[in-house]
């Protein structure tokens, strides 16, 4: 009998080191000693050198499948079906991102990209690249860093996410089951090289340039709708034109806003950046009405960055889409609301360069970056961690990496941040509701965009990480009684680090800030 006992205790000795082993191996920093710590001031204007480059990172459709009921969910015990294209005997998906599990892409829409914008004033040089997809962890991003040429030159690299609803998983959220990863590791490798390889091509494509800013402040409103109290916005379209000194012709856009890509919804099957597809398009190709042309595209390479879509921003089915063009709506989630969306976005933004004369031939770049740990309190998101779902390293216990950065050139300033921040944050309006969990007055005030000193303030969400919302701790709401006389509980605290989240990157960007201007 003592034998067997021993037996037993040695068995479940061994598996508590296993597990030890396994949890470890996850959760192991993976950058040990990675930090930045940035401080460049500049105030000698130049003509400054722009380029851009656009990389497909689309991924490779292997096998596609027979949805036998409509629920947009793989399941073979629904009579759901596969064609082996690749004839190797099994499933190959690629588990799309941002609803729910089990969604496998059926095809591509339209290409997936790495768009990249390099400025450089002779002292440093920027590289600002949009992803399109639906997050980008911080040491994915620092993968990316290792992976650029030298030749290039980058002082410093931002790269965000648009945050498309309609691309692969590359968060390991969206998997074929709540335990398993949605990541396709060779497409993640993929999207890595790509998006360097990006970051290189803009770099070799400096030229000398000229810029154009324009805004457009609350037109957006008319597609965009705020799906949880307070409502509040971040409706603006910024938008920065750079040509080329040689010829005046147009090498590229900037355009930032503020909406989640997600109007495609929850049964799409195919790869699609949803609306940023069609903005980008209108803003270099031109906008149409049927076969008539109403408005010219600028050409080059538009480089669109989402901003702050928590709350969350969104444009849903219940949302109706006018088109301006013709006075059709739509509702249904289909591409055709999309496509009318992108376009009036597009519209909107060159509208705004049209009636603006803000030009800029001289300026200067000044940064401020650093990184920093942020407590990762969420119990399923630390189980997902534990477990391998979410590729997360730790530098501390329960502690991540993640980073914020504030820069500018000419009358653009810019601040980074590593997530889905609530507008309210940005541009005020934090409130202390009734039936809060925290019996606290508002914490992240002032606003954000109060610190920012520039004519144009863009605000880069799920930059350089994704950490989920960003959520003021005074509305911080996941006990009855709930805010805003709710029934339940509102969407967003199951995907948050935490309730100390949003007061801690408040104090590091209004400090960091602080810094910058000084």
């Amino acid at each position: 009998m003592l034998k067997w006992i021993k037996r037993v205790f040695v068995f479940i000795l061994l598996l508590a080191v296993c597990l030890v082993v396994f949890f470890y191996i996850n959760v192991r920093d993976r950058h040990p000693g990675y930090h930045v710590d940035l401080n460049i001031h500049n105030d000698q204007p130049v003509t400054l050198k722009v380029g851009f480059a656009a990389v497909s990172i689309s991924p490779t459709i292997a096998d596609k499948w027979t949805d036998a009921n409509n629920d947009a969910q793989y399941k073979e015990e629904d009579g759901d079906t596969y064609e082996d294209l690749n004839g190797n005997g099994k499933f190959d998906p690629i588990w799309i991102a941002g609803f729910d599990n089990k969604r496998a892409a059926n095809g591509i829409h339209d290409e997936l990209w790495a768009r990249t914008i390099v400025v450089d004033d002779g002292k440093s040089r920027i590289a600002l690249t949009s992803i399109d997809a639906i997050g980008f962890m911080h040491d994915d991003v620092v993968d990316v860093r290792k992976l650029i040429g030298a030749k290039s030159g980058i002082t410093y690299s931002v790269i965000s996410s648009t945050h498309t609803h309609e691309a692969p998983d590359l968060l390991g959220l969206w998997g074929d089951s709540y335990l398993k990863s949605g990541v396709n590791p060779e497409y993640i490798d993929h999207v890595k090289s790509q998006t360097a390889a990006s970051i290189d091509r803009a770099a070799a494509n400096l030229k000398r340039a000229f810029f154009k800013f324009g805004i457009n402040e609350n037109d957006a409103l008319a597609v965009v709708g705020d799906s949880r109290d307070p409502q509040v916005f971040d409706p603006g379209i910024r938008i920065i034109q750079a040509m080329s000194m040689e010829d005046s012709t147009t090498m590229g856009t900037l355009v930032g806003w503020a909406d989640h890509p997600e109007t495609l919804w929850s049964d799409n099957l195919l790869i699609s950046s949803d609306f940023p597809h069609f903005m980008r398009e209108g803003i270099e190709k031109g906008i149409y009405s049927g076969d008539s042309l109403v408005r010219e595209g600028l050409g080059g390479i538009s480089v669109y960055f989402n901003g702050a879509i928590g709350g969350l921003m969104t444009t849903k089915p219940s949302f109706e889409v006018t088109d301006i063009f013709t006075g059709e709506k739509y509702l249904d989630p289909t591409f055709d609301k999309t496509r009318v969306q992108g376009e009036f976005l597009a519209y909107l933004a060159l509208m705004a360069l049209d009636s603006s004369s803000h030009y800029e031939d001289k300026s200067s770049i000044s940064l401020r970056a650093k990184t920093v740990n942020l407590e990762f309190q969420n119990p399923l998101f630390r189980l997902g961690a534990l477990l391998g779902v979410l590729d997360r390293g730790m530098n501390g216990w329960m502690k991540v990496r993640s980073e914020m950065a504030a820069f500018s050139f000419g009358p653009a300033h810019f601040i980074t941040v590593p997530g889905e921040i609530y507008p309210e944050i940005v541009n005020g309006g934090v409130e202390k509701p009734e039936g809060q969990d925290f019996d606290i007055d508002p914490q992240e005030i002032p606003p954000l965009r109060d610190f920012m000193k520039g004519d144009y303030n863009f605000v880069f969400g799920m930059a350089n990480d994704m950490v989920g919302y960003i959520i003021p701790k005074s509305q911080w709401d996941t006990k009855a009684p709930f805010t805003y006389h709710r029934h339940d509980a509102p969407y967003g605290e199951v995907n948050s680090l935490g309730p100390e989240t949003a007061p801690a990157i408040h104090t590091t960007l209004t400090d960091l800030l602080d810094e910058f201007y000084q």
